[in-house]
């Protein structure tokens, strides 16, 4: 199992890790990741691994199909020679890439609280993402949300994380807001990012990915478009306004 260090701490730029094994299509497998790998929407995390006198653009970071357990693999930007197993590396990510991811993750988090509405799909890409929410009519006045979400970021509250085990998630499947994508099971705990407090709550929900420590890191947003995918689905787009 590859440990996910980016759980523990979404801000680390720089780490190491061991090369535990390869992937057949040329992926390296570490013991330990500050790497996001792609899921939940969220893009694998790019950047650069290094050992000895070699540097290797890293294109996005993956998990390894056909594993119980989960292993997380470092794909190049182009196929080289790879790092031999047992290998001590030095990982560097791209930082603005993923702090834009962080901004927009905990964005959409925020959008699914103003527009309170079950969500069937998302998608995060630097400096924009989108939800897809199931709602029959487009929101009659979208200046009012988008004025609705910058507020609670301008309040700049904290976000934090926590666990539960999946037994407690079961018990309490509301906290389930995505209808398409269910949290990661199969380990007995399941993580719980909230927005908020115990003094003012706004947002309590299972996810995977990174997220900033305080909504005011966000920054201002501004909502795009809302396009109709179905008889019962719309979809929001949202912007980073820098």
């Amino acid at each position: 199992m590859t440990k996910p260090v980016f759980l523990d701490d979404a801000y680390l730029r720089d780490g190491e890790a061991l090369v535990v094994g390869h992937t057949p299509e040329g992926g390296v497998i570490l013991d330990q990741s500050i790497f996001y790998a792609t899921g939940g929407g969220q893009p694998g995390d790019s950047g650069m691994m290094m050992w000895n006198d070699n540097h290797l653009p890293i294109a996005t970071c993956v998990k390894v199909k056909g594993r119980e357990d989960t292993q997380l693999a470092l794909v190049p930007a182009e196929p080289v020679q790879l790092p031999p197993v047992g290998t001590q590396v030095s990982l560097s990510l791209d930082w603005e890439r993923r702090h834009s991811h962080m901004r927009v993750h905990t964005a959409l988090h925020l959008l699914s609280v103003v527009i309170s509405l079950p969500v069937s799909g998302g998608s995060i890409s630097v400096g924009k993402g989108r939800l897809d929410f199931d709602m029959p009519e487009a929101p009659e006045d979208k200046d009012a949300l988008e004025a609705s979400l910058n507020g609670l970021i301008e309040l700049d509250y904290v976000v934090s994380e926590g666990w539960i085990s999946e037994e407690e998630l079961r018990a309490n499947p509301t906290l389930v807001k995505t209808m398409s994508v269910q949290p990661p099971m199969g380990s007995g705990r399941v993580r719980l990012v909230r927005i908020g407090d115990d003094t003012r709550q706004i947002d309590l929900q299972p996810c995977g990915g990174t997220h900033v420590a305080r909504t005011s890191e966000i920054g201002r947003v501004r909502l795009g478009k809302v396009e109709k995918k179905g008889k019962l689905n719309r979809r929001v787009y949202l912007h980073l306004d820098d």
